[in-house]
This record gives C-alpha cells, sequence and structure tokens, in this order.
C-alpha cells in the first residue's frame, strides 16, 4: 500500500471539502443548527460534508470502512482498513463564525494509524502525516517545539461535553498552567489543538472524553513531526481510550505528572 500516495489524495478531499464548508460559511444561519446536548451542535454542513468525504474516500480505497462522527459506520470485516473522519472539528466555533475548525481524516491499518490529514479552513492550512514520514504543512516539514520548561510552555485544552465530574480536575489544572506557563488556551477542536502542538506552535495538548475521529489524524501528525503521544496512563490507547496527552516529547513526563496529580 503506497500511502505517500493516499495521504496526497486524501489532502485533496480535505481542501475540496474544507472549501465547501467555508462556502456556506458565508450564508450560514443558526436556524440550521441541531442540537445533539446542550453544547454539542451539529448541521446540515457537518453531514453533507461527511457524505462528501465517504463517496471521495470510498474511490481512493473502496475496501476500508468507515467511521465518521455524524453517524457513519460502515463495518466491513473483511478490510483490515478503516476510515476515521470529522467532516467539521470545531462545529460551535463554525457556528459562531470563529476560528479555527477543520476536516479530520485518519486512515487506520489493525491497530496502527497510518495516514493523516487535518485541514485547518480558515487558515488554509492542511497538516499531513503518513506511516514512516515526516509532518508537513501545506508542503513544508513540520517539528515540534524543542522547548524543555513547563514555565516557558504553551498548553492547550479542552473540556468535552457531558463530563461533569471531570470539571473540577480541568478546572485545577488550567487555573495552574496559566500560573505557571506561558499561558493555557481553549480554542475548541482537538485537531487545531493537535496539529498547532505538531507545528511547535504549543508544547501540550491534553483533554478527557474525546472520540477517535477528533484525534485519529492529529496524533499520527505529531508523532511524525517528532512530539509524543499516550493516554494519561502513558499507555498508547489514546485514540479510542478516550484521554490524550500530546507534547513535544521533552515536556511529556512533566505534563503528565501534573496532569495526572
Amino acid at each position: 500500500m503506497d500511502y505517500q500516495e493516499i495521504c496526497q489524495k486524501v489532502c485533496t478531499v480535505a481542501r475540496w471539502s474544507g472549501a465547501f464548508i467555508r462556502g456556506e460559511r458565508a450564508t450560514f444561519s443558526a436556524e440550521k443548527v441541531e442540537h445533539k446536548g446542550h453544547q454539542n451542535l451539529v448541521s446540515y454542513v457537518d453531514k453533507e460534508a461527511e457524505r462528501m468525504i465517504v463517496a471521495s474516500l470510498k474511490e481512493i480505497l473502496p475496501s476500508a470502512s468507515v467511521l465518521g462522527e455524524e453517524g457513519v459506520c460502515d463495518s466491513n470485516c473483511e478490510s483490515d482498513y478503516m476510515w476515521i473522519i470529522d467532516p467539521l472539528d470545531g462545529t460551535t466555533n463554525f457556528i459562531h463564525g470563529m476560528p479555527p475548525y477543520c476536516v479530520s481524516i485518519a486512515l487506520q491499518c489493525g491497530t496502527e494509524i497510518v495516514v493523516g490529514v487535518v485541514y485547518e479552513i480558515t487558515l488554509d492550512e492542511c497538516y499531513y502525516a503518513w506511516q514512516g514520514s515526516y509532518a508537513y504543512l501545506n508542503g513544508g516539514v513540520i517539528k515540534v517545539s524543542e522547548e524543555s520548561k513547563i514555565e516557558n510552555s504553551l498548553v492547550i485544552t479542552g473540556l468535552a461535553y457531558n463530563i461533569e465530574e471531570y470539571r473540577a480536575h480541568f478546572n485545577r489544572l488550567f487555573d495552574y498552567f496559566n500560573r505557571n506557563s506561558h499561558g493555557a488556551r481553549r480554542i475548541g477542536s482537538a485537531a487545531a489543538d493537535l496539529v498547532y502542538v505538531a507545528a511547535g506552535r504549543a508544547e501540550c495538548f491534553y483533554q478527557a472524553n474525546l472520540s477517535a475521529w477528533d484525534v485519529a489524524a492529529g496524533a499520527l501528525i505529531v508523532q511524525r513531526a517528532g512530539g509524543r503521544v499516550t493516554d494519561f496512563a502513558g499507555g498508547n490507547n489514546y485514540v479510542f481510550g478516550k484521554e490524550i496527552i500530546a507534547t513535544n516529547g521533552v515536556t511529556h513526563a512533566s505534563f503528565t505528572e501534573i496532569i495526572n496529580s
């Protein structure tokens, strides 16, 4: 399987669907929003973008199954490959006309993510990597930050929906990092959070209760940029385990200790 060729094709799909999303934002109305929960929003834009993406990915790799945020779950037991897609990561940002929001597409083979593409629509930034490659942003190689000290680091996090038992932990850590680093940020798109770490814009991203489509593509990009990605316990169950810490690698042990304290 030529993962580089597949990745290049997926970049085209991500940019194409991102252009559709960008165009819809120009005339979008809040009346078109559906509520999956008080803070968990979806619109026809998410659903149509996912339909477009799935159709295009089926042309690239017809035998692969599909796992998507908006309900697409095509299980093909005869294939080792599965697409993991979020057609619009950062829907609430999109609805309010605020960046960032992204298209996120990953390809999994067995238990390994082998292709990852994140297209940050508002900045026209396409991040991508494949198994064994460097990490790229619009054709140029990107690398994680070399910062080794927490006090000089920028930290990104998020508070997932319907997780009240984590709120006190979130508040404590958010306060800690705001006092003991260059600051903490909550920007509303896990896919963007991850690729910003990959590009060296932040040293750490952590969050609980995320889904596979939120993190699969971005996690690979961080790793190929030289960073490290684990679950909160330091293990490898971060795609489906609903906990993720992504860092520049140098700071990983320190961030993991603080987050688990």
